[in-house]
């Protein structure tokens, strides 16, 4: 059933209005009258819907009923990502909600290509988020991961970020997921960019307080080692165990 994203409040109703891009969105998914669709504002929960009427440039829908659903892992999970370059870093966002990451951090980092800063920084963001919001009307999460302001790698380390364990990917690590900690309810981790990390930052992380972590002998380009990272944490952690 198609899904769509509405940044407002909803109740039932007997009529609501549907914005422009949902009624654009419909228009390519060729929907017709009478079609059902589920709407979410990523506050938790999704109303279940039917479309009433149906013109070129609006639409509208009659909301029948909420349903209290919940996908979120019980891992709640972040991603501190230095910011990749062409589409890697697009792909590890939209992987990432698919995979139930619950927040991302875009981190500028020493070898990290694609320089932002400005009206440039804030504006990709804002496509970044977007990205996010479509990965979750595909995936079927009710609530939106939130893609937060650009930090260099400098700044994310001044303070710790509240979790049970922070994860950094790293050569250096030795150390498997299972005996790093048993069953914590929220996590970070640090994913360095093309290149990695490097020395100085890896050292920096650590002292920190993140513990390094080897995924195993192979080296993963950076979208990859990111998201192997997360379904080990969501195997051994969240709800992919069933």
């Amino acid at each position: 059933m198609p899904r769509f994203f509405i940044d407002a409040v909803l109740t039932t109703a007997e009529q609501y209005a549907l914005p422009d891009e949902v009624v654009r969105h419909i228009q390519v998914l060729r929907l017709r009258e009478g079609d059902a669709i589920t709407l979410f504002n990523g506050q938790g929960g999704e109303w279940q819907a039917t479309l009433s009427s149906l013109a070129k440039r609006e639409a509208s829908c009659r909301i029948e009923r909420f349903d209290d659903t919940s996908r979120e892992s019980p891992l709640w999970l972040g991603l501190a990502q230095a910011i990749s370059s062409g589409d890697r870093m697009e792909f590890t966002l939209q992987k990432g909600v698919e995979m139930g990451v619950s927040a991302f951090q875009p981190l500028a980092t020493e070898r990290s290509i694609v320089k932002l800063a400005g009206d440039r920084a804030d504006k990709r963001v804002q496509r970044w988020q977007e990205i996010v919001i479509a990965a979750c009307e595909q995936s079927g999460r009710n609530m939106i991961p939130e893609v937060r302001p650009i930090l260099t790698l400098k700044q994310w380390l001044a303070a710790l970020p509240p979790a049970d364990v922070h994860l950094l990917l790293s050569p250096l690590g030795s150390q498997r997921l299972a005996d790093i900690a048993s069953q914590p309810s929220a996590a970070w981790l640090l994913a360095g960019p093309e290149g990695g990390l490097s020395g100085n930052e890896e050292q920096a992380a650590i002292g920190a307080g993140w513990t390094p972590l080897k995924l195993g002998p192979r080296i993963l380009r950076t979208e990859t080692a990111a998201l192997a990272a997360v379904g080990a944490m969501q195997t051994v952690w969240g709800d992919y165990s069933g």
